[in-house]
Protein backbone atom coordinates (compact mmCIF):
# COMPACT_ATOMS: atom_id res chain seq x y z
CA UNK A 1 0.00 0.00 0.00
CA UNK A 2 1.89 3.04 -1.32
CA UNK A 3 1.80 6.29 0.66
CA UNK A 4 2.59 9.72 -0.74
CA UNK A 5 2.56 13.32 0.37
CA UNK A 6 0.45 14.29 -2.64
CA UNK A 7 -1.85 12.26 -4.86
CA UNK A 8 -2.88 13.91 -8.13
CA UNK A 9 -5.74 12.28 -10.04
CA UNK A 10 -5.42 13.46 -13.63
CA UNK A 11 -2.46 14.56 -15.74
CA UNK A 12 -3.55 17.51 -17.86
CA UNK A 13 -2.48 21.12 -17.36
CA UNK A 14 -4.20 21.31 -13.96
CA UNK A 15 -2.68 18.14 -12.51
CA UNK A 16 0.79 18.55 -14.00
CA UNK A 17 1.24 22.22 -13.05
CA UNK A 18 0.09 21.46 -9.49
CA UNK A 19 2.39 18.43 -9.26
CA UNK A 20 5.42 20.43 -10.37
CA UNK A 21 4.80 23.05 -7.70
CA UNK A 22 4.22 20.66 -4.78
CA UNK A 23 7.02 18.26 -5.75
CA UNK A 24 9.41 20.54 -3.88
CA UNK A 25 7.49 19.77 -0.71
CA UNK A 26 7.32 15.97 -0.85
CA UNK A 27 6.52 12.84 -2.86
CA UNK A 28 3.92 13.10 -5.62
CA UNK A 29 1.99 10.40 -7.45
CA UNK A 30 0.05 11.27 -10.61
CA UNK A 31 -2.62 8.84 -11.82
CA UNK A 32 -3.24 8.93 -15.57
CA UNK A 33 -6.45 7.27 -16.70
CA UNK A 34 -4.97 6.30 -20.08
CA UNK A 35 -1.63 7.31 -21.60
CA UNK A 36 0.46 10.27 -20.47
CA UNK A 37 -0.71 12.50 -23.32
CA UNK A 38 -4.40 11.52 -23.11
CA UNK A 39 -6.02 14.60 -21.64
CA UNK A 40 -8.41 17.35 -22.69
CA UNK A 41 -5.44 19.70 -22.48
CA UNK A 42 -3.79 17.90 -25.40
CA UNK A 43 -6.88 18.56 -27.50
CA UNK A 44 -7.10 22.31 -26.71
CA UNK A 45 -6.52 24.28 -29.91
CA UNK A 46 -7.30 27.93 -29.29
CA UNK A 47 -5.01 29.09 -26.52
CA UNK A 48 -4.77 30.73 -23.11
CA UNK A 49 -6.01 34.23 -22.31
CA UNK A 50 -3.99 36.91 -20.53
CA UNK A 51 -3.50 40.69 -20.73
CA UNK A 52 -0.29 41.40 -22.67
CA UNK A 53 -0.69 44.59 -24.69
CA UNK A 54 -0.77 48.33 -23.90
CA UNK A 55 -4.37 48.73 -25.08
CA UNK A 56 -5.65 45.88 -22.90
CA UNK A 57 -6.40 45.91 -19.15
CA UNK A 58 -7.34 43.53 -16.36
CA UNK A 59 -10.64 45.36 -16.11
CA UNK A 60 -11.44 44.65 -19.77
CA UNK A 61 -10.55 40.96 -19.43
CA UNK A 62 -12.72 40.76 -16.30
CA UNK A 63 -15.60 42.57 -18.01
CA UNK A 64 -15.47 40.21 -21.00
CA UNK A 65 -15.45 37.21 -18.66
CA UNK A 66 -18.41 38.50 -16.66
CA UNK A 67 -20.38 39.45 -19.77
CA UNK A 68 -20.01 35.92 -21.10
CA UNK A 69 -20.96 34.53 -17.67
CA UNK A 70 -24.37 36.25 -17.84
CA UNK A 71 -24.37 37.56 -14.30
CA UNK A 72 -23.25 34.41 -12.49
CA UNK A 73 -19.48 34.91 -12.35
CA UNK A 74 -18.00 35.60 -8.92
CA UNK A 75 -16.32 39.03 -9.41
CA UNK A 76 -13.71 38.34 -6.71
CA UNK A 77 -12.67 35.08 -8.38
CA UNK A 78 -12.63 36.66 -11.84
CA UNK A 79 -10.36 39.42 -10.53
CA UNK A 80 -7.96 36.80 -9.17
CA UNK A 81 -7.97 35.02 -12.53
CA UNK A 82 -7.18 37.98 -14.74
CA UNK A 83 -4.62 39.59 -12.43
CA UNK A 84 -2.64 36.38 -11.90
CA UNK A 85 -2.78 35.40 -15.58
CA UNK A 86 0.44 37.12 -16.79
CA UNK A 87 2.63 35.50 -14.12
CA UNK A 88 1.16 32.02 -14.68
CA UNK A 89 1.60 32.34 -18.46
CA UNK A 90 5.19 33.48 -17.90
CA UNK A 91 5.76 30.27 -15.89
CA UNK A 92 4.58 28.23 -18.88
CA UNK A 93 7.01 30.11 -21.10
CA UNK A 94 9.80 29.48 -18.57
CA UNK A 95 9.08 25.74 -18.65
CA UNK A 96 9.53 25.83 -22.43
CA UNK A 97 6.08 26.39 -23.93
CA UNK A 98 6.67 28.03 -27.33
CA UNK A 99 3.81 30.46 -27.93
CA UNK A 100 3.77 31.93 -31.43
CA UNK A 101 5.58 35.22 -32.01
CA UNK A 102 4.27 37.99 -34.27
CA UNK A 103 7.12 37.45 -36.75
CA UNK A 104 10.35 35.54 -37.08
CA UNK A 105 12.93 36.89 -34.65
CA UNK A 106 10.37 39.05 -32.87
CA UNK A 107 9.99 39.11 -29.09
CA UNK A 108 6.31 40.13 -29.31
CA UNK A 109 3.67 37.43 -29.14
CA UNK A 110 1.10 36.84 -31.87
CA UNK A 111 -2.10 37.27 -29.89
CA UNK A 112 -5.40 35.94 -31.21
CA UNK A 113 -8.86 37.36 -30.57
CA UNK A 114 -11.77 34.99 -30.02
CA UNK A 115 -15.51 35.31 -29.53
CA UNK A 116 -16.46 37.45 -26.51
CA UNK A 117 -13.00 39.05 -26.17
CA UNK A 118 -12.76 42.81 -26.75
CA UNK A 119 -9.00 42.68 -27.34
CA UNK A 120 -6.34 40.37 -28.73
CA UNK A 121 -5.07 38.50 -25.67
CA UNK A 122 -4.95 34.81 -26.64
CA UNK A 123 -1.48 33.22 -26.44
CA UNK A 124 -1.32 30.25 -28.79
CA UNK A 125 1.02 27.72 -30.37
CA UNK A 126 -0.45 27.62 -33.87
CA UNK A 127 -3.71 25.66 -33.44
CA UNK A 128 -2.30 23.03 -31.07
CA UNK A 129 -1.70 25.08 -27.93
CA UNK A 130 -2.85 22.44 -25.48
CA UNK A 131 -0.62 19.78 -27.00
CA UNK A 132 2.41 22.08 -26.71
CA UNK A 133 1.63 22.83 -23.07
CA UNK A 134 1.01 19.16 -22.25
CA UNK A 135 4.31 18.04 -23.75
CA UNK A 136 6.40 20.69 -21.99
CA UNK A 137 4.77 20.11 -18.59
CA UNK A 138 5.16 16.35 -19.00
CA UNK A 139 8.84 16.73 -19.83
CA UNK A 140 9.39 18.88 -16.74
CA UNK A 141 7.49 16.47 -14.50
CA UNK A 142 9.35 13.43 -15.85
CA UNK A 143 12.66 14.99 -14.90
CA UNK A 144 11.61 15.60 -11.29
CA UNK A 145 12.79 12.96 -8.83
CA UNK A 146 9.81 13.41 -6.50
CA UNK A 147 7.12 12.76 -9.12
CA UNK A 148 5.91 9.25 -9.97
CA UNK A 149 3.69 8.53 -12.98
CA UNK A 150 1.16 5.69 -13.01
CA UNK A 151 -0.62 5.29 -16.33
CA UNK A 152 -3.78 3.39 -17.27
CA UNK A 153 -5.12 3.67 -13.75
CA UNK A 154 -8.76 4.67 -13.18
CA UNK A 155 -9.91 6.23 -9.93
CA UNK A 156 -12.93 4.46 -8.45
CA UNK A 157 -13.80 6.34 -5.28
CA UNK A 158 -12.14 8.69 -2.84
CA UNK A 159 -11.14 7.28 0.55
CA UNK A 160 -12.27 9.49 3.42
CA UNK A 161 -12.19 9.11 7.18
CA UNK A 162 -15.98 9.03 7.35
CA UNK A 163 -16.06 6.19 4.83
CA UNK A 164 -13.63 4.05 6.82
CA UNK A 165 -15.59 4.41 10.04
CA UNK A 166 -14.24 7.48 11.79
CA UNK A 167 -16.97 9.18 13.83
CA UNK A 168 -19.05 11.61 11.79
CA UNK A 169 -18.63 14.15 14.59
CA UNK A 170 -14.96 14.45 13.59
CA UNK A 171 -14.09 16.53 10.49
CA UNK A 172 -14.08 14.47 7.30
CA UNK A 173 -10.69 14.27 5.57
CA UNK A 174 -9.50 12.59 2.42
CA UNK A 175 -6.90 9.80 2.57
CA UNK A 176 -6.47 9.10 -1.14
CA UNK A 177 -8.47 6.91 -3.50
CA UNK A 178 -9.11 3.36 -4.64
CA UNK A 179 -8.09 2.85 -8.26
CA UNK A 180 -8.24 0.13 -10.91
CA UNK A 181 -4.76 -0.42 -12.33
CA UNK A 182 -3.70 -1.65 -15.78
CA UNK A 183 -3.53 -5.24 -14.51
CA UNK A 184 -7.18 -5.26 -13.46
CA UNK A 185 -6.33 -5.01 -9.75
CA UNK A 186 -7.85 -2.51 -7.33
CA UNK A 187 -5.41 -0.84 -4.99
CA UNK A 188 -5.57 2.06 -2.53
CA UNK A 189 -3.33 5.06 -3.17
CA UNK A 190 -2.82 6.80 0.17
CA UNK A 191 -1.77 10.43 0.50
CA UNK A 192 -1.83 13.30 2.93
CA UNK A 193 -3.33 15.56 0.24
CA UNK A 194 -5.38 14.64 -2.82
CA UNK A 195 -5.85 16.88 -5.85
CA UNK A 196 -8.63 15.93 -8.27
CA UNK A 197 -7.79 17.23 -11.76
CA UNK A 198 -9.70 14.79 -13.94
CA UNK A 199 -11.09 17.21 -16.51
CA UNK A 200 -14.58 17.42 -17.93
CA UNK A 201 -17.56 15.30 -18.86
CA UNK A 202 -18.25 15.78 -22.57
CA UNK A 203 -18.81 12.05 -23.06
CA UNK A 204 -22.19 12.29 -21.34
CA UNK A 205 -23.32 13.62 -24.73
CA UNK A 206 -23.55 11.74 -28.01
CA UNK A 207 -21.48 14.34 -29.88
CA UNK A 208 -18.53 15.96 -28.17
CA UNK A 209 -15.21 17.59 -28.94
CA UNK A 210 -13.71 15.92 -25.86
CA UNK A 211 -11.42 12.87 -25.77
CA UNK A 212 -12.90 9.51 -24.76
CA UNK A 213 -11.57 9.87 -21.20
CA UNK A 214 -13.85 12.85 -20.42
CA UNK A 215 -16.48 10.96 -18.43
CA UNK A 216 -16.81 13.22 -15.40
CA UNK A 217 -14.92 10.86 -13.09
CA UNK A 218 -13.66 13.49 -10.64
CA UNK A 219 -17.02 15.22 -10.36
CA UNK A 220 -18.73 11.90 -9.66
CA UNK A 221 -16.11 10.72 -7.15
CA UNK A 222 -16.23 13.97 -5.20
CA UNK A 223 -20.02 14.03 -5.13
CA UNK A 224 -20.17 10.46 -3.86
CA UNK A 225 -17.66 11.47 -1.16
CA UNK A 226 -19.92 14.28 0.02
CA UNK A 227 -18.78 17.39 -1.85
CA UNK A 228 -21.50 19.60 -3.38
CA UNK A 229 -21.52 20.49 -7.08
CA UNK A 230 -22.68 23.71 -8.70
CA UNK A 231 -23.90 25.04 -12.06
CA UNK A 232 -24.00 21.67 -13.78
CA UNK A 233 -26.77 22.88 -16.11
CA UNK A 234 -24.29 25.13 -17.87
CA UNK A 235 -22.67 22.82 -20.42
CA UNK A 236 -20.97 24.61 -23.26
CA UNK A 237 -21.43 23.37 -26.80
CA UNK A 238 -18.62 24.34 -29.12
CA UNK A 239 -20.27 25.83 -32.20
CA UNK A 240 -17.93 24.38 -34.79
CA UNK A 241 -16.81 20.77 -34.96
CA UNK A 242 -16.02 19.11 -38.28
CA UNK A 243 -19.04 17.24 -39.62
CA UNK A 244 -17.81 13.94 -41.01
CA UNK A 245 -18.66 10.36 -39.99
CA UNK A 246 -14.99 9.51 -39.44
CA UNK A 247 -13.90 12.76 -37.78
CA UNK A 248 -15.26 12.03 -34.27
CA UNK A 249 -16.31 15.68 -33.85
CA UNK A 250 -12.88 17.14 -34.55
CA UNK A 251 -12.91 20.65 -33.12
CA UNK A 252 -12.44 23.68 -35.35
CA UNK A 253 -10.98 26.39 -33.15
CA UNK A 254 -12.88 29.60 -32.48
CA UNK A 255 -9.73 31.47 -33.51
CA UNK A 256 -10.72 30.82 -37.13
CA UNK A 257 -13.78 33.00 -36.63
CA UNK A 258 -11.54 35.46 -34.82
CA UNK A 259 -9.49 35.67 -38.01
CA UNK A 260 -12.60 36.34 -40.12
CA UNK A 261 -14.11 32.96 -40.97
CA UNK A 262 -17.82 33.19 -41.89
CA UNK A 263 -20.70 30.88 -41.03
CA UNK A 264 -23.09 30.09 -43.86
CA UNK A 265 -25.98 27.81 -44.63
CA UNK A 266 -25.37 25.01 -47.11
CA UNK A 267 -26.63 27.27 -49.92
CA UNK A 268 -24.09 29.95 -48.98
CA UNK A 269 -26.31 32.41 -47.08
CA UNK A 270 -24.66 34.11 -44.07
CA UNK A 271 -26.91 34.09 -40.99
CA UNK A 272 -25.13 35.26 -37.82
CA UNK A 273 -26.20 38.87 -38.39
CA UNK A 274 -29.75 37.81 -37.51
CA UNK A 275 -28.69 36.65 -34.05
CA UNK A 276 -26.09 39.06 -32.67
CA UNK A 277 -24.39 42.34 -33.53
CA UNK A 278 -20.97 40.70 -33.19
CA UNK A 279 -21.97 38.09 -35.76
CA UNK A 280 -19.34 35.29 -35.80
CA UNK A 281 -17.58 36.79 -32.75
CA UNK A 282 -20.66 36.52 -30.52
CA UNK A 283 -20.33 34.38 -27.34
CA UNK A 284 -20.29 30.65 -27.96
CA UNK A 285 -23.76 29.95 -26.56
CA UNK A 286 -25.34 32.38 -28.99
CA UNK A 287 -23.37 31.03 -31.96
CA UNK A 288 -24.20 27.41 -31.03
CA UNK A 289 -27.93 28.17 -30.66
CA UNK A 290 -27.93 30.09 -33.93
CA UNK A 291 -26.41 27.13 -35.78
CA UNK A 292 -28.77 24.72 -34.06
CA UNK A 293 -31.78 26.87 -34.99
CA UNK A 294 -30.71 27.25 -38.63
CA UNK A 295 -30.17 23.50 -38.98
CA UNK A 296 -33.59 22.68 -37.50
CA UNK A 297 -35.37 25.48 -39.34
CA UNK A 298 -34.12 24.37 -42.74
CA UNK A 299 -33.80 20.64 -42.07
CA UNK A 300 -30.06 20.69 -42.77
CA UNK A 301 -27.53 18.38 -41.10
CA UNK A 302 -24.76 20.97 -40.86
CA UNK A 303 -23.71 24.52 -41.73
CA UNK A 304 -20.55 25.78 -43.42
CA UNK A 305 -17.50 27.60 -42.05
CA UNK A 306 -15.47 29.49 -44.64
CA UNK A 307 -12.05 31.12 -44.16
CA UNK A 308 -10.91 30.72 -47.77
CA UNK A 309 -10.91 34.50 -48.33
CA UNK A 310 -7.58 34.68 -46.46
CA UNK A 311 -4.26 34.00 -48.17
CA UNK A 312 -3.54 30.28 -48.35
CA UNK A 313 -0.10 30.65 -46.71
CA UNK A 314 -1.59 32.55 -43.77
CA UNK A 315 -4.25 29.86 -43.26
CA UNK A 316 -1.69 27.05 -43.35
CA UNK A 317 0.64 28.89 -40.95
CA UNK A 318 -2.04 29.84 -38.46
CA UNK A 319 -4.04 26.61 -38.53
CA UNK A 320 -1.69 23.82 -39.62
CA UNK A 321 -3.33 21.04 -37.59
CA UNK A 322 -6.81 21.89 -38.83
CA UNK A 323 -5.55 22.27 -42.40
CA UNK A 324 -3.90 18.84 -42.40
CA UNK A 325 -6.78 17.11 -40.61
CA UNK A 326 -9.41 18.54 -42.95
CA UNK A 327 -7.35 17.52 -45.99
CA UNK A 328 -7.48 13.91 -44.76
CA UNK A 329 -11.26 14.10 -44.97
CA UNK A 330 -11.26 15.72 -48.40
CA UNK A 331 -11.67 19.38 -47.41
CA UNK A 332 -9.16 22.11 -48.35
CA UNK A 333 -9.86 25.07 -46.04
CA UNK A 334 -7.71 27.35 -48.25
CA UNK A 335 -10.08 26.98 -51.21
CA UNK A 336 -13.54 26.42 -49.78
CA UNK A 337 -15.82 25.96 -46.75
CA UNK A 338 -16.00 22.98 -44.42
CA UNK A 339 -19.14 21.42 -42.87
CA UNK A 340 -19.49 22.03 -39.12
CA UNK A 341 -21.95 21.27 -36.30
CA UNK A 342 -22.04 22.09 -32.57
CA UNK A 343 -20.81 19.48 -30.06
CA UNK A 344 -20.58 19.26 -26.26
CA UNK A 345 -17.35 20.94 -25.29
CA UNK A 346 -16.95 22.26 -21.74
CA UNK A 347 -18.58 21.76 -18.34
CA UNK A 348 -18.83 25.21 -16.73
CA UNK A 349 -20.04 23.71 -13.44
CA UNK A 350 -18.33 21.18 -11.23
CA UNK A 351 -17.17 20.48 -7.69
CA UNK A 352 -17.61 23.46 -5.37
CA UNK A 353 -14.25 24.91 -4.30
CA UNK A 354 -13.06 28.16 -2.76
CA UNK A 355 -10.50 30.63 -4.13
CA UNK A 356 -7.67 28.25 -3.14
CA UNK A 357 -9.18 25.11 -4.68
CA UNK A 358 -10.31 23.69 -1.31
CA UNK A 359 -13.44 21.57 -0.91
CA UNK A 360 -15.52 20.91 2.22
CA UNK A 361 -13.41 17.78 2.89
CA UNK A 362 -10.07 18.42 4.58
CA UNK A 363 -7.02 18.02 2.32
CA UNK A 364 -9.18 17.46 -0.78
CA UNK A 365 -8.61 19.95 -3.60
CA UNK A 366 -10.09 20.19 -7.09
CA UNK A 367 -8.88 22.26 -10.02
CA UNK A 368 -9.39 22.54 -13.77
CA UNK A 369 -12.61 21.60 -15.54
CA UNK A 370 -13.74 19.32 -12.71
CA UNK A 371 -14.01 22.34 -10.38
CA UNK A 372 -16.54 25.13 -10.07
CA UNK A 373 -14.49 28.11 -8.92
CA UNK A 374 -16.99 30.81 -9.86
CA UNK A 375 -14.97 32.02 -12.86
CA UNK A 376 -17.26 30.90 -15.67
CA UNK A 377 -20.74 31.58 -14.36
CA UNK A 378 -23.38 30.67 -16.94
CA UNK A 379 -20.96 30.55 -19.88
CA UNK A 380 -17.19 30.25 -20.25
CA UNK A 381 -15.30 32.93 -22.12
CA UNK A 382 -13.06 31.35 -24.76
CA UNK A 383 -9.50 30.48 -23.64
CA UNK A 384 -10.17 31.07 -19.94
CA UNK A 385 -10.16 27.35 -19.16
CA UNK A 386 -6.44 26.59 -19.44
CA UNK A 387 -5.87 29.80 -17.52
CA UNK A 388 -8.26 28.84 -14.72
CA UNK A 389 -6.49 25.49 -14.35
CA UNK A 390 -3.01 26.95 -13.81
CA UNK A 391 -4.14 29.88 -11.66
CA UNK A 392 -5.99 27.75 -9.11
CA UNK A 393 -3.50 24.88 -9.20
CA UNK A 394 -0.89 27.47 -8.22
CA UNK A 395 -3.04 28.85 -5.42
CA UNK A 396 -3.62 25.38 -3.97
CA UNK A 397 0.13 24.72 -4.03
CA UNK A 398 0.75 28.00 -2.21
CA UNK A 399 -1.36 26.75 0.71
CA UNK A 400 0.86 23.70 1.12
CA UNK A 401 4.00 25.85 1.06
CA UNK A 402 2.55 27.95 3.87
CA UNK A 403 1.55 24.89 5.92
CA UNK A 404 4.98 23.31 5.86
CA UNK A 405 5.78 19.61 6.21
CA UNK A 406 2.92 17.12 6.06
CA UNK A 407 2.14 15.02 9.10
CA UNK A 408 2.05 11.24 8.60
CA UNK A 409 -1.32 9.54 8.07
CA UNK A 410 -2.21 7.50 11.15
CA UNK A 411 -5.42 5.96 9.81
CA UNK A 412 -5.57 2.32 8.71
CA UNK A 413 -7.04 2.09 5.23
CA UNK A 414 -8.68 -1.23 4.37
CA UNK A 415 -7.92 -3.07 1.15
CA UNK A 416 -10.65 -3.14 -1.48
CA UNK A 417 -13.32 -5.72 -0.66
CA UNK A 418 -15.03 -7.13 -3.78
CA UNK A 419 -17.60 -8.97 -1.64
CA UNK A 420 -19.41 -11.63 -3.67
CA UNK A 421 -18.85 -9.91 -7.01
CA UNK A 422 -18.20 -12.22 -9.97
CA UNK A 423 -16.85 -11.63 -13.50
CA UNK A 424 -19.50 -10.14 -15.75
CA UNK A 425 -21.18 -12.21 -18.43
CA UNK A 426 -23.43 -9.33 -19.58
CA UNK A 427 -21.15 -6.64 -21.00
CA UNK A 428 -23.98 -5.71 -23.37
CA UNK A 429 -25.66 -4.03 -20.39
CA UNK A 430 -22.78 -1.58 -20.22
CA UNK A 431 -22.75 -0.73 -23.93
CA UNK A 432 -26.55 -0.47 -24.11
CA UNK A 433 -26.85 1.89 -21.14
CA UNK A 434 -23.83 3.92 -22.27
CA UNK A 435 -25.46 4.58 -25.64
CA UNK A 436 -28.88 5.23 -24.14
CA UNK A 437 -27.62 7.83 -21.66
CA UNK A 438 -25.67 9.77 -24.26
CA UNK A 439 -28.55 9.80 -26.77
CA UNK A 440 -31.04 10.90 -24.10
CA UNK A 441 -28.72 13.72 -23.00
CA UNK A 442 -28.24 14.88 -26.60
CA UNK A 443 -31.94 14.78 -27.47
CA UNK A 444 -33.42 16.08 -24.22
CA UNK A 445 -30.70 18.07 -22.41
CA UNK A 446 -28.83 19.60 -25.31
CA UNK A 447 -28.47 23.12 -26.69
CA UNK A 448 -32.21 23.84 -26.42
CA UNK A 449 -34.26 22.31 -23.60
CA UNK A 450 -37.87 22.24 -22.41
CA UNK A 451 -39.73 21.09 -19.31
CA UNK A 452 -41.07 18.05 -21.13
CA UNK A 453 -37.66 17.04 -22.48
CA UNK A 454 -36.01 17.41 -19.07
CA UNK A 455 -38.75 15.36 -17.38
CA UNK A 456 -38.27 12.58 -19.91
CA UNK A 457 -34.52 12.66 -19.37
CA UNK A 458 -34.86 12.42 -15.59
CA UNK A 459 -37.30 9.49 -15.83
CA UNK A 460 -34.95 7.59 -18.08
CA UNK A 461 -31.76 8.36 -16.16
CA UNK A 462 -33.38 7.26 -12.89
CA UNK A 463 -34.26 3.89 -14.39
CA UNK A 464 -30.81 3.47 -15.89
CA UNK A 465 -29.19 4.41 -12.57
CA UNK A 466 -30.98 1.53 -10.84
CA UNK A 467 -29.77 -0.92 -13.48
CA UNK A 468 -26.21 0.39 -13.24
CA UNK A 469 -26.08 0.21 -9.43
CA UNK A 470 -27.36 -3.34 -9.44
CA UNK A 471 -24.78 -4.30 -12.06
CA UNK A 472 -21.96 -2.45 -10.26
CA UNK A 473 -22.37 -4.37 -7.00
CA UNK A 474 -22.97 -7.74 -8.62
CA UNK A 475 -19.94 -7.92 -10.92
CA UNK A 476 -16.22 -7.24 -10.65
CA UNK A 477 -15.18 -3.72 -11.52
CA UNK A 478 -14.04 -2.88 -15.07
CA UNK A 479 -12.94 0.44 -16.54
CA UNK A 480 -16.00 0.51 -18.82
CA UNK A 481 -18.27 -0.04 -15.84
CA UNK A 482 -16.59 2.76 -13.89
CA UNK A 483 -17.09 5.21 -16.75
CA UNK A 484 -20.72 4.19 -17.20
CA UNK A 485 -21.39 4.67 -13.49
CA UNK A 486 -19.83 8.13 -13.61
CA UNK A 487 -21.54 9.42 -16.77
CA UNK A 488 -24.88 8.28 -15.35
CA UNK A 489 -24.37 10.24 -12.12
CA UNK A 490 -23.03 13.35 -13.85
CA UNK A 491 -25.90 13.23 -16.34
CA UNK A 492 -28.36 13.11 -13.46
CA UNK A 493 -26.67 16.12 -11.85
CA UNK A 494 -26.93 18.07 -15.12
CA UNK A 495 -30.62 17.17 -15.53
CA UNK A 496 -31.59 18.03 -11.94
CA UNK A 497 -29.72 21.34 -12.16
CA UNK A 498 -31.42 22.19 -15.47
CA UNK A 499 -34.85 21.42 -14.02
CA UNK A 500 -34.15 23.67 -11.03
CA UNK A 501 -33.25 26.70 -13.19
CA UNK A 502 -36.60 27.99 -14.40
CA UNK A 503 -35.21 30.63 -16.73
CA UNK A 504 -32.88 30.92 -19.72
CA UNK A 505 -29.41 32.23 -18.94
CA UNK A 506 -26.07 31.72 -20.63
CA UNK A 507 -25.70 28.13 -21.80
CA UNK A 508 -29.02 27.02 -20.31
CA UNK A 509 -31.89 27.71 -22.70
CA UNK A 510 -35.37 26.43 -21.84
CA UNK A 511 -38.21 26.98 -24.34
CA UNK A 512 -40.71 27.16 -21.47
CA UNK A 513 -38.72 29.93 -19.72
CA UNK A 514 -37.13 31.88 -22.60
CA UNK A 515 -36.19 34.97 -20.54
CA UNK A 516 -33.80 35.66 -17.69
CA UNK A 517 -35.36 35.76 -14.23
CA UNK A 518 -33.52 37.69 -11.51
CA UNK A 519 -34.82 35.25 -8.88
CA UNK A 520 -32.31 32.78 -10.34
CA UNK A 521 -29.34 35.13 -10.28
CA UNK A 522 -27.39 32.65 -8.13
CA UNK A 523 -25.51 29.37 -8.58
CA UNK A 524 -27.43 26.10 -8.68
CA UNK A 525 -25.88 24.00 -5.92
CA UNK A 526 -26.66 20.33 -5.29
CA UNK A 527 -25.83 19.19 -1.79
CA UNK A 528 -24.17 15.77 -1.81
CA UNK A 529 -25.34 14.74 1.66
CA UNK A 530 -29.02 15.66 1.31
CA UNK A 531 -29.05 15.22 -2.48
CA UNK A 532 -31.17 18.32 -2.92
CA UNK A 533 -30.96 21.68 -4.63
CA UNK A 534 -29.76 24.47 -2.35
CA UNK A 535 -30.99 27.99 -2.94
CA UNK A 536 -28.06 29.83 -1.37
CA UNK A 537 -25.27 31.47 -3.30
Amino acid sequence: MERYDFLVIGGGIAGLSYALKVAELGSVCILFKKGLADSSTSWAQGGIAGVNSPDDTFELHAADTETAGAGLCDPKIVDILVREAPERIKELIDVGVAFDKSSEGSTAFDLHQEGGHSKRRIFHAADATGFEIQQKLLAAAKSHRNIQFIDRCSGIDLITTHKIGVEKSAPNRVLGCYALNKFGQIEPFIAHTTMVATGGAGKIYLYTSNPDIATGDGIAMCFRAGVPVANMEFFQFHPTCLYHPAAKSFLITEAMRGEGAKLRRIKGEEFMGKYHELRELAPRDIVARAIDHEMKLHGEEHVLLDISHLAADKIRNHFPTIYERCLKFGFDITTGPIPVVPAAHYCCGGVVVDEMGRTNIKNLYVTGEAACTGVHGANRLASNSLLEAIVFAHRAAEIHKAEGKNEKISFEVPSWDPGKAIPSDEEVVVSQNWDEIRRAMWNYVGIVRSNKRLARALTRITTVQREINEYYWRYLVTSDMLELRNIALVSELVIRSAIARKESRGLHYNLDYPEKDERFLRPTVIDAEQYQILSGS
